[in-house]
C-alpha cells in the first residue's frame, strides 16, 4: 500500500462511543409488540364445537355414499386439533414470545388461558424482578491500590423481543456486563479519600447511582431494565490489607490527637484568661510558659497525671 493511502487510513476517525465495531455493525433490530391473543376459554369452546361437529359428520357418514361427510369430519378434527394446540397457559409474571414459522409476530402478556394464532411457536419468558451478586473482583482503585469489590444487581426484562433475539443468553449477558461496569466504576474512585472528595467507602449513594447508570447503558441492547445496584462487599485485597489497616489506624490517631490538642489549647487559653481577669496571680512570661507547658502535659497525656508539690521557687 502506498504512503498516501496509509496516511489517509491513519486519519480515519474512530466510531462514536456506543456504536458497533465490526462487519457493518450488524445487530438484531427487533422491538416488542403485542401479539394476537384471545380468551382461551373461547378457543376451548370453539374446539369443543368443532369436535362435536366432526363426531356428527362421522355418524352421518354411513348414509353418505360419496364420502363427503367423512372428508368434512376429518377437516373438522384437524381444525379442532389446531385450535387446541394454539391454547396456552401464561403464569402471572411471565410472557409468551410468539413466532410464526420463525418470524416474530408479538408477545402475549395476558395471564391465564390464552388463545394464540394457530401453527405458532411460543417461548415462555419471565419478566419478574431478579437479582444476583457478582463475584468478588480484584480491581485497582484510582490510586492503584488493589481492592476486592462485589455488587448486587436488581433487574428485570422490559423488552421481551430484545431479550430473546438480540442476545444469546440474557442472564449471562447481564452478569458479564455488570462485572465489567463494576470494574470500570471501581477504577474511577479511590478506596478512601483523606479529604472530602468522593471515594468508594464514603460516597455510597453516589457510587451506587453511577454504577446503576453504567450497568443500564451496557444492558440496554438486551431490553433490560436495571432497578438498583448496591455494593455488597468492599475491602482492601489480602496482600495490602494489614498495611492499609495500620495506615487507617495511624490516620485515626492523628485525627484524635489533633482534636485533643485543639481542645487543650482552648482550655489553656480560658484558664489563663480567667486567672488574669480575676487577679488570682500575676504571671510573667516565664511563669506563663511553665503553666502552659504543665497544662498541655496534663490535658494531652495518655495516662493520668501525678501531681508534684514544688516547695521551692521556679528559679531555684
Amino acid at each position: 500500500m502506498s504512503g498516501p493511502a496509509l496516511s489517509q487510513l491513519d486519519q480515519t476517525p474512530p466510531p462514536p462511543a456506543g456504536e458497533p465495531i465490526g462487519y457493518q455493525g450488524i445487530r438484531v433490530d427487533v422491538r416488542e409488540h403485542s401479539a394476537f391473543q384471545a380468551n382461551g376459554f373461547l378457543g376451548l369452546l370453539v374446539a369443543i364445537v368443532l369436535a362435536a361437529a366432526a363426531a356428527w359428520a362421522f355418524v352421518r357418514a354411513a348414509d353418505d355414499a360419496n364420502g363427503v361427510l367423512v372428508a368434512v369430519g376429518v377437516l373438522l378434527v384437524i381444525a379442532a386439533v389446531l385450535v387446541l394446540a394454539s391454547l396456552t397457559v401464561i403464569q402471572p409474571g411471565q410472557t409468551a414470545v410468539v413466532q410464526f414459522f420463525g418470524r416474530y409476530i408479538g408477545t402475549a402478556r395476558r395471564a391465564g388461558l390464552v388463545w394464540l394464532p394457530p401453527l405458532s411457536t411460543r417461548r415462555t419468558l419471565s419478566v419478574r424482578v431478579r437479582n444476583f451478586e457478582t463475584d468478588r473482583l480484584k480491581v485497582n482503585d484510582a490510586v492503584g491500590n488493589p481492592v476486592d469489590i462485589a455488587a448486587i444487581v436488581v433487574w428485570q426484562i422490559a423488552d421481551t423481543a430484545k431479550a430473546v433475539f438480540a442476545v444469546e443468553n440474557v442472564t449471562g449477558f447481564v452478569e458479564v456486563q455488570s462485572e465489567a461496569a463494576l470494574r470500570h466504576v471501581a477504577r474511577s474512585y479511590p478506596y478512601d479519600a483523606p479529604d472530602e472528595s468522593e471515594s468508594l467507602r464514603e460516597s455510597t449513594e453516589v457510587i451506587s447511582g453511577e454504577l446503576a447508570q453504567e450497568v443500564a447503558e451496557r444492558v440496554a441492547i438486551a431490553g433490560i431494565e436495571v432497578l438498583e445496584v448496591r455494593i455488597s462487599h468492599l475491602a482492601y485485597s489480602a496482600e495490602i490489607a494489614q498495611a492499609m489497616l495500620q495506615r487507617q489506624q495511624a490516620a485515626a490517631v492523628v485525627a484524635a490527637r489533633s482534636r485533643i490538642v485543639e481542645g487543650a489549647v482552648g482550655m489553656v487559653q480560658m484558664a489563663l484568661s480567667e486567672l488574669s481577669r480575676q487577679g488570682v496571680v500575676e504571671l510573667d512570661e516565664e511563669r506563663r510558659a511553665a503553666m502552659v507547658s504543665n497544662l498541655l502535659v496534663v490535658l494531652c497525656g495518655d495516662s493520668r497525671a501525678t501531681p508534684v508539690v514544688n516547695t521551692g521557687t521556679l528559679y531555684s
